[in-house]
């Protein structure tokens, strides 16, 4: 399903920010003849604009934005996921790998991330 068919929602654990612009271009015509297609324009521009100057590598109107955007409820699995990708861990690792305390391990991650609210869900991004 492509994003410019797929709803985009704030119970995602990961947004592409590429997926909302997509998403957002398809809806800006259609968006002042019908009332859902408008609530739904105006949910992702409001993110959007809260994702605006907030880094990123992804160029927009002459702004830039950061690509993925992570569910709080997800960031601890995020940053697990992460340490082994970037070969901190391995995936298969055994003990200590496997006392990680991956709450506190999530929450030093996180003072490299800012917030940004999608209805009212907290997501955090770089």
């Amino acid at each position: 399903m492509s994003a410019s068919t797929r709803d985009i929602s704030s119970s995602d654990d990961l947004i592409d920010i590429r997926n909302v612009i997509e998403r957002y271009e398809a809806l800006e015509e259609i968006a002042e003849r019908d009332e859902e297609e408008a609530d739904e324009f105006k949910r992702l521009g409001d993110l959007i604009e809260d994702c605006e100057g907030k880094g990123g590598d992804e160029q927009w109107r002459g702004d830039w934005y950061p690509v993925t955007l992570i569910r709080d409820s997800y960031f601890k699995d995020y940053a697990q996921e992460l340490a082994e990708d970037i070969g901190a861990i391995k995936d298969d690792a055994q003990w200590p790998a496997t006392c990680i305390d991956w709450d506190e391990a999530a929450r030093q991650l996180q003072q490299d991330y800012t917030t940004v609210e999608f209805d009212g869900v907290t997501y955090w991004t770089r």
